[in-house]
């Protein structure tokens, strides 16, 4: 039994959520988010709360805290936003936006372009880099691939990190 799942989810004023064939749809004043649910999860929303009851398959049970949570993040999403901040280290590590595209200067021999999704705006200060979106699985997504282009390494913690990431740091070699 799920702990999530037995909660109701709770719709806050300004927000609309429809459940039409399987399809989820959530409007706010940030957007709108849709996400297929499974026939193993029955979806019923009433005034103003959203209830999931598991059906009698196999899958349900693992499913059923899983959308709850899912549900909970969108409707977050839509009312305020999510945010993710990277920070670039290293001697001459920048970043910058040209149109739909963040270019990385990250130590490589050519410079590194990622197209920023719909939906996510960019924000470079420095070497901070500031990502904010309504949809969580995209954002989280487009920041773990910027990561991805230079992760952080042990021994003089150069790359791109999380703000409030802890990097083990290792000690190098040794002259004898």
């Amino acid at each position: 039994m799920s702990r999530l799942g037995k909660i109701p989810v709770a719709i806050p004023a300004g927000v609309e959520v429809t459940f039409v064939e399987n399809l989820l749809t959530v409007k706010g004043p940030k957007g709108t988010l849709t996400r297929e649910i499974k026939k193993d999860i029955a979806v019923a929303v009433e005034g103003c709360h959203v209830t999931l009851t598991p059906q009698k398959t196999d899958n349900a049970p693992a499913l059923w805290g899983t959308y709850a949570a899912h549900i909970r993040n969108m409707i977050a999403g839509v009312t305020k936003g999510f945010t993710k901040v990277l920070e670039i280290e290293g001697v001459g590590y920048r970043a910058e936006v040209k149109g739909n595209l963040l270019v990385l200067s990250v130590g490589y021999s050519h410079p590194v372009s990622l197209e920023i999704p719909a939906g996510v705006t960019v924000v470079v200060e420095k070497s901070v880099v500031t990502l904010t979106g309504h949809d969580k699985d995209l954002l989280g997504q487009f920041a773990a691939n910027v990561r991805k282009v230079r992760k952080p390494e042990p021994y003089k913690g150069k790359g791109i990190r999380y703000q409030g990431e802890y990097i083990i740091r290792k000690q190098g070699k040794k002259a004898v």
